[in-house]
């Protein structure tokens, strides 16, 4: 950290691009490096508040749930837009990340998980989105799916529950079927904690 030991942030203005369901910025800061030199930045900012992603495994089927649904983003951009993804939502403000994720995963694919497990927290686009995502994992059994799922009616989320053995989402993640960088990263995290797999 030496490098930065005497560097210096002032924030010089925080503008308001577009307020809505998110929340664009552009903000205005002077830099002052490790050599002494001062630069005046202007950077875009996307802030949409925090999330909450989950692993759901079924050890006794070596199975993952996970939700495929429709991502605007990913239509503009070309690919095709309805994404293989593990469960996970927004943060209302002030909500306790652990609540959150139990809500999601009852609403998405209608298990019920009593103790999610806290694995850590990521920045997905730190270079301009404030948007931290806090993973989980929970193991799941048959028995714990007491709701159909498939997400809430009021928000017009259309998701399809699909599950997948461990195997088939390393193959869906290598040949580019799973692209979402959540699932990739909880997906890869399971293979590496061998525990689980016992």
């Amino acid at each position: 950290m030496a490098k930065f030991d005497r560097t210096r942030i002032d924030l010089v203005e925080d503008e308001t691009v577009w307020k809505g369901w998110s929340h664009v910025r552009r903000v205005t800061l002077d830099y002052t490096g490790d050599e002494g030199d001062t630069h005046r930045l202007r950077w875009e900012v996307f802030d949409r508040g925090h999330a909450v992603a989950v692993l759901l495994h079924d050890p006794a089927r070596n199975v993952i749930v996970m939700v495929r649904q429709f991502r605007l983003p990913v239509h503009l951009s070309g690919d095709a837009p309805f994404l293989l993804e593990v469960p996970a939502g927004s943060l209302e403000k002030d909500e306790d990340p652990g609540a959150a994720i139990v809500r999601e995963v009852l609403e998405e694919t209608g298990y019920r998980i009593d103790a999610p497990e806290l694995l850590f927290a990521a920045y997905m686009s730190p270079g301009s989105v404030t948007e931290k995502i806090h993973f989980y994992h929970a193991p799941v059994s048959e028995a714990a799916r007491v709701e159909d799922g498939g997400g809430l009616d009021e928000e017009h989320e259309d998701l399809d529950i699909v599950e997948v053995s461990l195997d088939e989402a390393m193959a869906m993640i290598a040949d580019g079927r799973i692209i979402d960088a959540k699932t990739i990263m909880l997906v890869q995290w399971l293979v590496l904690d061998k525990t689980r797999m016992k």
